[in-house]
C-alpha cells in the first residue's frame, strides 16, 4: 500500500522551542487516534528547533561539512510529521484534511517513493538487497 510523508512546517514558536498549548496536544492526540484506528498511521513525530540540529553538506566525493542550526530560512522549517498508509494520495489527503489545524497553514503531502519508481537503473541486485534490508527492519 503507498505510503505518504506528511510534513509539519515550523514557525518562530517552534524554533524558540515553544510548546503548543495543553488543548491543540489533546487534539492532536484524538486525530492521531483516528489514524491508528484506521490503520493509516504509520509513525508521527514532532522535532526539536533546527537550534539543536545540524545539516551535513557533501561539497565533493570526499569532504563534508556539518553546519550546526540554527537555520534562517524559517520558510522551509519542518517542524514535524506524519507517516501515513494510504490506498491512494486521495485517501491521504483526505485524512490530512482532518488535521486539527487552522489560521492559514498549509501541510505538504508527499508519496514516498517505492522501488518500483527507481525505474531500471536500480537493478534486480540493489532490489534483492533493499528487499533484505526492509525485512531486516520488520516491514
Amino acid at each position: 500500500m503507498p505510503k505518504f510523508m506528511v510534513f509539519i512546517p515550523g514557525n518562530a514558536d517552534s524554533e524558540a522551542g515553544i510548546m503548543p498549548p495543553t488543548d491543540l496536544f489533546e487534539v492532536m492526540s484524538a486525530y492521531n487516534e483516528q489514524l491508528a484506528k484506521a490503520g493509516v498511521l504509520l509513525a508521527a513525530e514532532g522535532l526539536t528547533p533546527t537550534s539543536a540540529g545540524a545539516k551535513v553538506r557533501f561539497d565533493d566525493a570526499e569532504r563534508r561539512t556539518v553546519v550546526d542550526g540554527p537555520f534562517t530560512e524559517a520558510k522551509e522549517i519542518v517542524a514535524g510529521y506524519w507517516l501515513l498508509q494510504a490506498s491512494s494520495l486521495e485517501e491521504a489527503l483526505e485524512w490530512v484534511k482532518r488535521a486539527p489545524f487552522a489560521g492559514g497553514l498549509t501541510l505538504e503531502v508527499r508519496p514516498i517513493a517505492s522501488m518500483d519508481d527507481l525505474g531500471p537503473e536500480f537493478t534486480p541486485e540493489l532490489r534483492e538487497a533493499e528487499q533484505q534490508l526492509r525485512q531486516q527492519l520488520g516491514e
